[in-house]
């Protein structure tokens, strides 16, 4: 028998608010029209803070890698050198997009779980000083993992070398200042921190990036985002079709976080890392992400002999609570819990009772409920 009532705890998508499906389900408008331009101007200046950011955010309708490609084709041209960090999945990914645009991708190689040291950054712009870009996560998706956005970008911004940087499960999550600490890129997507399903890409560009952009050469047509610049600042429209439903459901997403505060919004989801970092103690489960756990995402390596894969079913199809296991050389050895966007402390509970239970019928021992009475009380001590 399917399960009656589901739990969403995937490091993407997220949970969508009440609030967000029901503005998301309001008759179509077009998307020329006065009415249609207000929504967008408005989400567009509401995200500025979630970025740190007073440049312009544009809006693509795309997911979050379709706002990693624009970076990559706007800012860089066919045989720029670049630097990209390859500590997980999507750090893998940078290197991908750069050699689809005939890039010459240095990689920087960290072990999954770890962040990239500063000293790592400097060493590799000193052996390749033709470097045009540095490519980074501020939050790792795959390993959980945060890296030192800030203190790289001190390094970057003393050179002629653009800071491009992904914030899909950064932004939202916990605090970015794009400007004061000079990332010339910063993209995220809708589907994590922004409490909406996926579709929309999201983009802001340093006035440096702003100047790469204008002599780009990297073919590029739908992602163009010097004409999205025009159209959105401009225009007040968008250069192609755009996600309309989607446009008004992140209007809907930012004013209920605003209303929240971004201060609250970020204590919220370090409270809930705590919470989920407890119980793994408690279950004498190590995190992958030992030093540098990531605030939206908690990765747990199960424990010798036990499938994590088959973890990850039973407590999807049985239970009916969703989390997400590991990938690549990680594939059944993690479980990854998700705890950004419209996910709450409490939440948390319910979420590892669901581990408890598959790990228990895996056949590892420990003491029932420890779990989840780590993550009460570190809940209760931060409530």
């Amino acid at each position: 028998m399917p399960p009656f009532k589901k739990y969403l705890f995937a490091p993407g998508p997220t949970p969508v608010p009440p609030e967000v499906a029901l503005e998301m389900a309001r008759p179509i408008v077009h998307h020329r029209t006065p009415e249609f331009s207000a929504v967008l101007d408005q989400a567009r200046q509401r995200l500025k803070p979630l970025m740190g950011t007073e440049q312009e955010v544009l809006l693509l309708a795309s997911s979050g890698t379709g706002a990693m490609e624009a970076a990559v084709a706007n800012l860089l041209n066919p045989g720029d050198a670049a630097i990209y960090v390859n500590a997980g999945k999507f750090g893998e990914r940078w290197g991908r997009i750069l050699t689809a645009f005939g890039m010459a991708a240095h990689e920087v190689k960290v072990p999954w779980g770890n962040a990239v040291m500063p000293g790592q950054i400097e060493e590799a712009l000193q052996e390749h000083p033709q470097a045009r870009a540095v490519l980074i996560q501020a939050s790792e998706t795959s390993t959980t993992a945060v890296h030192p956005v800030r203190e790289i970008a001190a390094i970057t911004r003393r050179r002629d070398v653009l800071l491009i940087v992904d914030g899909i499960t950064s932004v939202g999550v916990f605090e970015q200042k794009m400007d004061e600490w000079g990332i010339d890129a910063l993209v995220t997507g809708s589907q994590k921190a922004l409490m909406l399903p996926p579709g929309l890409g999201i983009a802001a560009l340093s006035p440096r990036a702003w100047a790469r952009a204008a002599k780009a050469r990297s073919p590029r047509f739908y992602f163009d985002l010097n004409r999205e610049l025009k159209a959105q600042r401009d225009e007040h429209t968008t250069a192609y079709t755009p996600a309309i439903g989607l446009i008004y459901g992140l209007n809907k997403s930012l004013e209920m976080i605003h209303s929240e505060g971004l201060p609250t919004v970020f204590a919220r989801h370090r409270l809930m890392a705590r919470a989920a970092q407890a119980a793994a103690t408690a279950l004498n489960l190590k995190l992958l992400a030992a030093e540098n756990p990531a605030p939206g995402v908690t990765g747990m390596l199960v424990p010798d002999r036990i499938d994590g894969s088959r973890l990850v079913r039973y407590m999807r199809d049985v239970i009916g609570v969703t989390v997400q296991g590991g990938q690549d050389q990680m594939k059944g050895k993690l479980v990854r819990i998700g705890h950004m966007g419209y996910v709450a402390p409490l939440d948390i509970l319910i979420a590892v009772g669901a581990l408890e239970m598959a790990l228990r019928r895996e056949g590892y021992e420990f003491h029932s409920g420890a779990g989840v009475a780590a993550a009460q009380a570190e809940i209760a001590s931060g409530a």
